[in-house]
């Protein structure tokens, strides 16, 4: 559980690529004594009642406010109403802030209904919506890249009760973890999708439909012209936003893993090979 891939998924897979923070960059051994509050405690500070809960609450909510950019020592000290370098007594710095801050914010739920019913799929299928909620509830969290968590209480806790519902799927250690990866990978995207757009409405004032309405002139047009004819066959709802395209991308891609669970049992692939691996000496 901590190398390789099996690291990326015990955090969330939330490893957004050219991200403006990387977890894991501060000093690790420290983050790891902050997180299992097993280091040396604080000298007391200037001010009664400052403590590392306290702290990182604040820099949670400064990030949820204002984003990611607007985190720093100094702006959590003036949240808390206190001098910077009295932050300095509890943490390093803002690297091992940060990693105090995904473990925070990604805490799972204590209601084993929260997880589904029992089931393999239902687990997978709950873990993939709450992903999606943790991430509207704190945009900032795409903005880290995550390929290297330091891993905490939340991180394992909730790496350990997927697991536990997920091992009647039969499969092997690292396929269950790649199961996880890959809904856990699908939702980051599905909610950087989410947060680009609200992004472009409030950077260029235009809402959604008044964008496309921009367009429809020409691409009107271009429906027309016979050039793209599959096109201009679609249905009038094809690009609606009734549709969830989220959902609809969750349970075919639970759909795939079930086919899979169920050839396995069923003896159709030996343990560990994959759908057209085999040799065709072998039939």
């Amino acid at each position: 559980m901590t190398r390789g891939k099996s690291g990326t998924a015990a955090g969330t897979a939330g490893s957004a690529a050219g991200g403006t923070e990387t977890s894991g960059s501060g000093d690790i051994v420290r983050t790891q004594q902050l997180l299992w509050d097993t280091g040396p405690r604080p000298s007391r500070g200037p001010k009664p009642g400052l403590t590392l809960d306290r702290i990182v609450e604040a820099a949670v909510q400064v990030a949820d406010a204002e984003g990611l950019h607007a985190l720093s020592m100094r702006r959590v000290a003036t949240e808390l109403g206190t001098g910077t370098m009295s932050l300095y007594r509890y943490l390093p710095g803002k690297a091992e802030l940060l990693d105090l801050m995904l473990d925070r914010v990604q805490r799972p739920s204590e209601n084993p209904a929260d997880l589904g019913d029992g089931g393999w799929r239902s687990a997978l299928e709950a873990m993939g919506r709450a992903t999606l909620a943790l991430y509207r509830r704190h945009p900032w969290l795409l903005q880290v890249n995550q390929s290297r968590p330091v891993l905490g209480p939340s991180a394992l806790d909730g790496m350990e009760k997927v697991l536990s519902r997920i091992k009647s799927m039969g499969l092997t250690d690292p396929e269950l973890i790649s199961a996880v990866i890959a809904v856990d990978g699908y939702v980051v995207g599905a909610a950087r999708t989410q947060l680009y757009a609200q992004e472009a409405e409030l950077r260029t004032g235009l809402t959604d439909v008044e964008f496309w309405q921009a367009q429809a002139p020409v691409l009107e047009e271009l429906m027309l012209s016979g050039r793209y004819p599959v096109l201009a066959g679609l249905s009038e709802d094809a690009f609606g936003t009734d549709f969830d395209h989220f959902e609809f991308g969750l349970q075919r891609i639970l759909d795939g893993l079930e086919v899979f669970v169920t050839r396995r049992r069923e003896g159709g692939e030996a343990g560990g090979e994959e759908a057209g691996t085999r040799d065709p000496a072998d039939g």
